[in-house]
């Protein structure tokens, strides 16, 4: 019944292992050119899609990724599973807790980098014709929706592994900036749930389907963050919660199953209910337990799915038909301006100085594994159509490679990140260790294990 016949399988476990093989590879290259690893990644997809290898041998690439009726199938399962675990890492990487100094800094930039680019990506939609971009859904609310959270989108992930990369993760930028993307993407995701919402009412668009659908996820928000971390510090303790005792890995990722499945009944999207899972349960536990947790899930996300995720997305671009890069080079223009504009403005506001209000903006201008959420998202439930998908995916990538470049500039120029880091000691990560690795070791040595 659950089987797969013998050559089918050979057949899948080989454009695996390739797909795998290239995003590793890439990746590490990509590190090792100081160019943030998730680039690498997609590209590696890229090199083996319809971009390259589909261009060139058409019949090599059908044959490896189109192999048979189910294949496809079994390479959206996985992709599936690797863009979970990457919400559910986002989500463990919220904070929670502002320093009281970081207070005022932390709540002017979410509310001017949240709002004022969300507006401006909206009403960007009635200087061109969006409807080219509209995907099979055919809803244009929704794909409006999309475009304005690609104009504000922060990342979490890529920020964070920045900051890793430059050794200044300690630093209070690092961490001013970390604690802002958190609360500004949970908003932002919210939008995005209500566009997924829009597409699923079977009744169309109207004021009512709009309320409604943003009524059930801010009530799904509410209980995930307000209500389930309590009773979760309850039951999980409990000398009868065997799911706990029998594995403690395993009982989070069935929250975050659970929490995704919850998520898909409302009609919200899926991936909302991995990230707030992620939230949930770093607001459950104590420091150190969650340090465990993001250990152990890191250890097969980072090495398995999240890099076969992106180098997925890598394999469903098509730059060599129907591709705009003018289009592109104006969109990515728009957005990095629109973005860094309004936090340096918002900064400036409240009187910090240029350089620091520069250098913030640089930072709250990377989308990456966010911008790339948001895309595959929004390609997946037929809000956008392959060449916005495209579009949306390098922009990621693309303002990625912008804001590491800039902060990597800074700190080799002697510049200061902000007030507070005068006196910031650099702890370079070490080189003869990946990434996760290093950070594994440094976590199990914190939780004394």
């Amino acid at each position: 019944m659950f089987s797969i016949a013998g050559a089918d399988l050979v057949r899948f476990l080989l454009g695996l292992a390739t797909l795998l093989a290239a995003a590793n590879l890439c990746g590490y290259l990509a590190e090792r050119l100081y160019v943030p690893r998730v680039i690498g990644e997609v590209f590696g997809g890229l090199v083996l899609g319809p971009t390259s290898l589909g261009l060139v041998f058409p019949g090599a690439f059908t044959w490896l990724f189109h192999g048979f009726s189910a294949e496809g199938t079994l390479f959206g399962l996985i992709y599936q599973l690797g863009l979970m675990l990457l919400m559910f890492n986002s989500g463990l990487k919220f904070q929670a807790r502002f320093e009281q100094a970081d207070m005022r800094l932390g709540a002017a930039i979410v509310a001017g980098s949240t709002v004022l680019p969300f507006i401006a990506g909206w009403l960007v939609t009635y200087a061109f014709d969006p409807g080219r971009f509209v995907g099979p859904a055919h809803s244009l609310p929704a794909l409006k929706i999309v475009i304005a959270i690609s104009i504000a989108v922060t990342s979490i992930p890529v920020i964070s592994k920045i900051f890793a990369d430059l050794g200044i993760l300690h630093s209070r930028f690092a961490k001013v900036v970390v604690g802002v993307a958190g609360v500004h993407d949970i908003l932002l995701w919210v939008a995005l749930a209500v566009a997924s919402s829009l597409v699923g009412s079977q009744g169309g668009v109207n004021a009512w389907v709009l309320l409604k659908s943003l009524l059930v996820t801010l009530g799904f928000l509410a209980v995930c963050l307000g209500i389930l971390p309590k009773l979760l510090r309850r039951i999980t303790v409990r000398p009868a919660n065997w799911l706990f005792r029998a594995s403690f890995l395993g009982y989070f990722l069935l929250l975050m199953f659970l929490l995704s499945d919850i998520a898909g009944y409302l009609n919200v999207d899926v991936m909302y209910g991995s990230l707030l899972a992620g939230i949930a349960t770093k607001l459950t536990l104590p420091e150190t337990l969650c340090e465990r947790v993001q250990a152990s899930v890191r250890d097969i996300s980072f090495s398995f799915f999240i890099p076969l995720y992106f180098a997925i997305v890598g394999l469903q671009l098509n730059l060599a038909h129907g591709f705009s890069a003018g289009f592109f080079v104006l969109y990515t223009l728009f957005a990095t301006l629109v973005q860094s504009l309004v936090v340096y403005g918002t900064c400036r506001a409240i009187r910090y100085d240029r350089m620091t209000s520069l250098n913030l903006a640089a930072a709250m201008n990377a989308r990456g594994g966010p911008g790339i959420v948001l895309s595959t998202v929004a390609y997946s439930l037929g809000i956008i159509n392959q060449d916005f998908f495209a579009v949306l995916v390098l922009l990621a990538l693309v303002t990625s490679w912008m804001a590491g470049s800039w902060l990597r500039w800074v700190l080799r120029s002697g510049r200061r990140l902000m007030p507070g880091d005068e006196d910031l000691v650099v702890v370079p990560m070490r080189s003869d260790l990946p990434f996760d690795e290093v950070n594994t070791h440094a976590i199990h040595s914190a939780a004394g294990r």
